[in-house]
């Protein structure tokens, strides 16, 4: 891990959390809601200029950032308060953070693909062979050459990271297995993926085959992009479920620490600096959908716990008690902060254990 990596990874994080922000506020100013503090971090302020009725700031802690508005949590006279602005405007400004990372994924994982030598598909293309060219593949019993991947145990396939999920996480060798051959659909039961040359007893599942390559046009692009974006956002809908379901404890949880440190571990062992950029822009792809999506969800202090009070606000007609409303969230930003510090100490252990 060389300190350059860190850098580059915490500037990129902290173009996400601008990004993020910068949505909540040009929508705020269209709206003619008045913005009181724009700030990239958290924590004590390292720089900090007024310009107009906005301050702007760079904090200590770049893990997050904030929008500041007039009347956000309060009763304000001032008209251009953001409780005091339109439900529908409350609405935009709140859920255009969000939009704003799920925009720069959907940029970033075309630009992967662009970049890249060519965009990988999901249809076989041929097994892994020995020094004589013979198979060495368990898999070429089921599959051929050609063939195209529809699901694999239930599972969509989009991407060929969705294979690779499918193949890693379902507790089992054997997988269901559906492909389009030759026009039609097949269903292939017990498929085995497996390199015959691996001696490691415990890898009972592998990636045994290879898969085509497509030509970079813009129709390949414009799909493909369409295709990695979906494939991202319900993958990280599974990971949230099986959280729920007990798959994953508190140990699987990573900080913004934690994150930064994986990311600048994978980026370090890329060879060469167009294999370095290419991971980043695939890691950061992937965690600026992520916070979209996270920050959508209906708990308090997130955008989508705002965004929940202010649908029963429209349906209802009536607005929630500025206080009620404040201890709301100030609940949800505690628990989420104090779930925080939680992680990063978690994370900075295994840093210095490591």
């Amino acid at each position: 891990m060389t300190i350059v990596t860190v850098l580059v990874t915490v500037f990129c994080f902290g173009v996400i959390i601008v990004l993020h922000e910068f949505g909540h506020f040009i929508v705020a100013k269209k709206s003619g809601i008045r913005v009181l503090e724009f700030s990239v971090g958290i924590g004590p302020a390292l720089f900090s200029k007024k310009r107009g009725e906005t301050k702007y700031s760079l904090r200590l802690f770049p893990i997050a950032g904030y929008c500041a508005f007039e009347g956000e949590d309060t009763d304000s006279k001032d008209p251009r308060a953001f409780r005091n602005a339109s439900v529908w405007k409350r609405i935009l400004t709140t859920v255009a953070g969000p939009i704003m990372n799920l925009l720069l994924g959907l940029i970033l994982i075309a630009v992967f693909l662009c970049m890249d030598t060519a965009i990988t598909t999901t249809t076989v293309n041929g097994f892994h062979t020995n020094e004589l060219g013979e198979s060495v593949a368990s898999s070429d019993a089921w599959l051929k050459p050609g063939d195209r991947f529809v699901s694999i145990n239930g599972l969509n396939i989009y991407t060929v990271t969705d294979i690779s999920y499918a193949l890693q996480n379902d507790d089992c060798y054997e997988f269901t297995v559906v492909v389009e051959r030759e026009g039609k659909e097949v269903t292939l039961e017990n498929v085995r993926f497996f390199d015959k040359r691996i001696t490691d007893e415990n890898a009972k599942v592998s990636f045994d085959f290879y898969v085509e390559g497509a030509e970079k046009t813009i129709p390949n692009i414009i799909s493909y992009t369409g295709r990695g974006f979906v494939s991202t956002a319900r993958l990280i809908w599974i990971s949230l479920r099986d959280l729920i379901r007990g798959k994953y404890g508190f140990n699987d949880l990573s900080s913004v620490v934690g994150v930064i440190d994986v990311t600048t571990d994978i980026v370090a062992q890329s060879k060469t600096l167009h294999d370095k950029l290419m991971t980043i822009l695939d890691l950061m792809g992937f965690i600026t959908v992520n916070i979209g999506i996270f920050n959508l969800l209906p708990i308090p202090a997130l955008d989508g716990g705002r965004l929940l009070l202010q649908f029963v606000e429209a349906i209802r007609r009536k607005k929630l008690p500025a206080n009620v409303e404040g201890t709301i969230h100030l609940i949800g930003f505690a628990v989420l902060m104090l779930l925080m510090i939680l992680l990063m100490f978690k994370d900075v252990i295994h840093i210095f254990n490591r």
